[in-house]
């Protein structure tokens, strides 16, 4: 007889995973539902709910889901072309739960809790077409390589919508278009954040109750827009689990108050997308490297240079959904062109201005709906390729960068699916596996919206 497919008996977490959910069920015994959470290639959550008696079985054992769940595109449709399907017999993989997320879900009607996952083969191997695990690699490698970590910082901007019927063939309006006349833009308004009191209040004590470490809460360059800013990190898998975690938690409040959240990165045309800028430093045992007082300017050059060396090819990790393209538009607070500045909003690359122990740079390319850790790992991988090469960055921008004539970002997602499919540093950044399934998604997402005929295109031509 066969033998059958063995379970992995041991958790790969670090020592301590076993006391962490036996606190929790110590301090919750009467949890009603735990929602098991995987994060795909997209950054859609994956998942399922269970019981609240289940928590310690899946801490134990694991929870099994296809590995498949991270060939399909942002639909939720198996890419085939990804060969995870039926090509392999859909096996299973055992998720296991990261022990620093399991946290209440204060928005929840009942008590309920969540944990995130990252998936594993049966022999306890990392599954490395997970973007966690992606992240992980690289954090390792620039460990080894250079010996330093990274300490990074989020900041997500999302609109907020009045919850509809579901019909988004017309354009949405975002809360406060209409508000004290005509819509315009009520940068850092007050006024609007003590509207929305009761969700910001809300918003707040979901953070602290979950232990996200945010910051300040702005109304931003649009009605109804606004962003959370997340203090920083010294571990950039945590980094990226709390953009994750976050931006379920706006949507699960926002709900709560019959509002919906969108991080969709250009919803109006005539309105700013919404980004997610990401501050990153690097440290050694010294401290930041960017703050030596002999060394760190200089380091900090090579560090930009890698990054705007790298940037065509990288792009598609900080922008992967055909909407987010449109955001890169002049003008508009987003990138569109290769360039760096001190204190310079308009470029891709800022140095902001900061006490020297706090010297970073802010990279603001990335749509609010890209996959955190394949952004991270975009970001390390030419940070480190900066590290390497040594060389000077060209100088930086001042003034307005959109009025330069600079290397434009490309604003079409097929020429960053040729520039990403083509480098040897991205198959070395994000390795083979999601470099071919990250390729094949994306040109299957990118045929479906060349597959659809536009109301402007009927408008035009019937």
């Amino acid at each position: 007889m066969n033998e059958l497919p063995h379970q992995i008996l041991e958790h790969p977490a670090e020592p301590g995973w076993k006391s962490a959910f036996e606190a929790f069920l110590e301090e919750h015994p009467d949890l009603d539902t735990l929602e098991v959470v995987l994060p795909d290639t997209n950054g859609v959550l994956r998942g399922k709910w269970l019981p609240g008696k289940a928590l310690a079985k899946v801490f134990e054992g694991g929870v099994a889901f296809p590995y498949s769940l991270f060939g399909l595109d942002v639909w939720g449709r198996e890419v085939e072309a990804t060969g995870m399907h039926l090509d392999t017999g859909d096996k299973d993989g055992v998720c296991w739960p990261i022990p620093e997320s399991l946290k209440l879900v204060p928005w929840a009607d009942r008590k309920t809790a969540q944990v995130l996952l990252s998936m594993y083969d049966r022999d306890g191997e990392p599954f490395l077409a997970d973007p966690r695990h992606v992240l992980e690699n690289t954090v390792a490698q620039m460990k080894e390589e250079f010996g330093v970590t990274a300490t990074c910082a989020f900041e997500l901007e999302f609109y907020l919508f009045e919850e509809s019927d579901g019909d988004w063939t017309e354009q949405p309006k975002p809360l406060f278009s209409t508000h004290l006349g005509p819509a315009r833009q009520n940068m850092y308004a007050l006024s609007d954040l003590e509207a929305l009191l009761p969700v910001v209040d809300d918003l707040r004590k979901a953070c602290e109750a979950q232990g996200i470490p945010a910051d300040a809460a702005v109304s931003e360059a649009a009605p109804g827009q606004f962003e959370l800013n997340l203090h920083h990190r010294n571990n950039p898998l945590l980094a990226a689990d709390d953009v994750v975690l976050l931006r379920r938690l706006v949507a699960g409040v926002a709900r709560k108050h019959e509002l919906k959240a969108s991080f969709m990165a250009k919803p109006f045309v005539e309105w700013p997308g919404n980004g997610m800028h990401v501050h990153v430093s690097m440290e050694d045992d010294n401290g930041n490297l960017f703050a030596d007082p002999e060394h760190g300017r200089e380091r900090l050059g090579y560090a930009i240079n890698g990054l705007l060396k790298t940037m065509p090819e990288a792009l598609l990790l900080f922008i992967s959904t055909f909407n987010g393209f449109r955001r890169m538009q002049p003008g508009s607070y987003a990138p569109a062109s290769i360039c760096w500045g001190f204190d310079n909003r308009s470029v891709a690359l800022r140095v902001p201005a900061s006490s020297p122990e706090a010297a970073r740079v802010e990279h603001r390319i990335a749509g609010a709906d890209a996959n955190p850790y394949l952004v991270l790992t975009g970001i390390l991988a030419g940070m480190m390729e900066g590290l390497r090469l040594k060389k000077d960055p060209p100088a930086a921008v001042t003034g307005n960068a959109y009025e330069k004539r600079k290397k434009r970002l490309t604003p079409w997602m097929d020429e960053a699916i040729d520039a990403f499919e083509a480098s040897k540093l991205m198959k070395k950044a994000v390795g083979l596996e999601m470099h071919k399934v990250l390729t094949e998604i994306k040109r299957e997402e990118l045929n479906e919206f060349g597959r659809e005929i536009s109301s402007l295109e009927r408008q035009t031509y019937l």
